[in-house]
């Protein structure tokens, strides 16, 4: 089903007529999640987001589905219960984009360490069995073990050997954010639901009752502002919460979000070389773990945790959050010796953090997604990961907090309390379909064997003329969906300074994705910007022409978005913080 710029005026113009079940306001994970369930129930759904989706917290994370197995440290067996089953969900359903790489975790005999050789192995084989890694699961080949000081500095030889006693060896997962969004997006579009882009939410409306039944919006597009109709409003808009509800002068004002910002670095694995995924402390006595992730000839490290309370669009990195990550990086591998110049790309997001109240106490919350007493939480790092659903008197939802991989457990909490309130409100009644059975778009393939399918996929590229590291890149980027992309290559010829893959997934995204600018594309469908900045010298002039061509776009347009994409690079590179330093020696 088309999913383009031509669908979205369409569908505005369907929009201004129709009387929906429910609108969701956000394009997140947590909104996208919220929308599938609600399209594939058969209720007339809407979502809006004033950025492209997913451009906020859900394209900004670690991009990992990990099962959280320091929390056994403190004996949180169920939310790593719920955390591991949940991880197998997402595997299942979106299992081009959630895929096994087991986790190194170095065991260090330091003060404030997270685990000694004992009692992560006792954590591990927890782990294992809370995941059903055990017996005949396809899973039993990533049961975990330890190794000892001489193997983990085999593995990764960069590696600071001081006081390192081994290391543990466990399942997790690698993940696609931005990409999950967008397949979620697309999968609630082929159910029916009406998913807009560049639509704000300016003002909530009322009934002559005074109950929320709808919101005017504008079209940032056109600029043109126009009413949405709904008998259920869904607040998922993630850091901006609060803001959202600022729009409803119904409801309450007091701030429910504490957003903490993480940042992530980005360099050559020639500079940092870690075959695997690696997990460690921080070593600074602030809670902190940090993971180093090797992805596409590049090892990404991350992340910081710091409150934040400015831009919640552009949040950046600043040189604080260079100098920590750097700090620790060049401690735990200290043959590195990294500086600012090496970093090649970064990015920076918000987590929308449920706010605690005085005294340091959880303000008390419906836990959609295990919730629990952060305790003393002056700390951002202490700030619990759970999520709220509140209902406000005037009937507006908001579903916040929560991570990633809890985002289907949230959307089922919020659909009851949806489906509650048509049936008590409106007298409607809607059967929601077991969503852990809900492929996402391009997951229609089996998860059990997801190597050896998304090979088989990648072999239907390599017979058109790709070359196999690409189509295998494809195949893991889009699923399914390759099957789309291979055919339009079989028909198009390569774009100046575009290979044919590029140039026929670039055509797809365009037609599929409601890809509307190249930052789009280069930063959210794909990973250009932040892992392939080499390449973007030629890649990003023509994606941009081949766009000018596709949109028509005028002088003033092409010049907009080539200033557009030109900042996000130079923000990714961290060219003005390289400036700054290299001015001050």
């Amino acid at each position: 089903m088309s999913f383009s710029i031509e669908t979205r005026k369409q569908e505005i113009s369907k929009l201004k007529n129709e009387q929906l079940d429910l609108l969701v306001i956000g394009g997140g994970i947590t909104g996208a999640g919220v929308a599938l369930q609600a399209s594939a129930a058969g209720m007339k759904t809407a979502l809006i987001d004033m950025q492209d989706f997913g451009a906020g917290t859900s394209s900004r994370s670690t991009r990992l589905v990990h099962g959280g197995i320091r929390y056994l440290k403190n004996f949180d067996v169920q939310v790593v219960s719920d955390t591991v089953k949940e991880r197998a969900v997402v595997q299942h359903i979106a299992p081009h984009m959630t895929q096994a790489d087991p986790m190194l975790l170095p065991i260090y005999d330091e003060p404030g360490t997270t685990f000694t050789m004992f009692s992560v192995k006792v954590a591990m084989d927890l782990y294992d069995h809370l995941a059903g890694i055990e017996g005949d699961s396809p899973l039993t080949r990533y049961a975990n073990y330890t190794i000892d000081k001489a193997e983990a500095l085999k593995r990764e030889p960069q590696l600071n050997s001081e006081n390192l006693e081994g290391a543990g060896v466990y399942l997790d997962y690698q993940n696609n954010d931005s990409r999950l969004v967008v397949e979620n997006i697309k999968k609630a579009h082929d159910e029916g639901g009406i998913m807009l882009s560049r639509v704000k939410c300016v003002e909530i409306l009322h009934d002559e009752n005074g109950k929320v039944n709808g919101a005017r919006v504008k079209d940032l597009l056109t600029d043109e502002e126009f009413e949405i109709k709904a008998n259920v409003v869904i607040n998922t808009s993630g850091p901006w919460s609060d803001l959202v509800r600022g729009t409803d002068d119904k409801s309450s004002k007091k701030s429910q979000m504490r957003p903490t910002k993480g940042v992530h670095l980005v360099v050559d694995q020639s500079r940092l070389s870690v075959p695997q995924p690696t997990y460690f402390g921080s070593g600074t006595d602030d809670g902190r773990m940090i993971f180093t992730i090797p992805r596409e000839g590049k090892t990404y490290f991350g992340t910081t945790d710091t409150d934040y309370d400015g831009d919640l669009e552009n949040p950046k990195v600043d040189q604080s959050d260079v100098d920590y990550l750097l700090k620790i990086i060049n401690k735990k591998y200290p043959s590195a010796h990294l500086t600012i110049d090496d970093v090649e790309a970064s990015w920076a997001g918000i987590r929308p953090l449920v706010a605690a109240e005085d005294e340091g106490k959880e303000e008390e919350v419906d836990a959609v997604s295990g919730a629990s007493d952060a305790g003393d939480t002056s700390a951002p790092s202490a700030v619990s990961r759970g999520s709220s659903l509140k209902m406000a008197n005037d009937g507006l939802i908001t579903l916040a907090g929560g991570k990633l991989t809890d985002y289907r457990v949230m959307a089922n909490g919020a659909m009851d309390m949806i489906v509650a309130a048509l049936k008590d409100s409106f007298g409607e009644s809607f059967e929601l379909k077991d969503s852990a059975q809900i492929k996402v778009s391009g997951g229609d393939f089996d998860s059990d064997h997801a190597e050896d399918a998304l090979d088989e996929i990648a072999k239907e590229g390599i017979k058109v003329g790709l070359v196999k590291d690409e189509a295998h890149e494809i195949a893991s980027l889009f699923g399914s969906n390759a099957h789309n992309i291979f055919q339009r290559a079989k028909v198009i010829r390569p774009a100046e300074g575009l290979s044919l893959g590029e140039t026929a997934a670039l055509n797809y995204s365009l037609d599929e994705e409601m890809t509307l600018s190249a930052v789009d594309y280069l930063m959210r469908r794909t990973y250009h910007i932040l892992f392939k900045s080499d390449k973007l010298d030629i890649v990003a002039p023509a994606v941009i022409k081949e766009m000018t061509k596709y949109f028509d776009w005028d002088d003033d347009e092409v010049a907009r978005q080539e200033k557009e994409l030109d900042d996000v690079i130079q923000e990714s590179m961290l060219v003005e913080l390289k400036q700054e330093v290299k001015a001050a020696k």
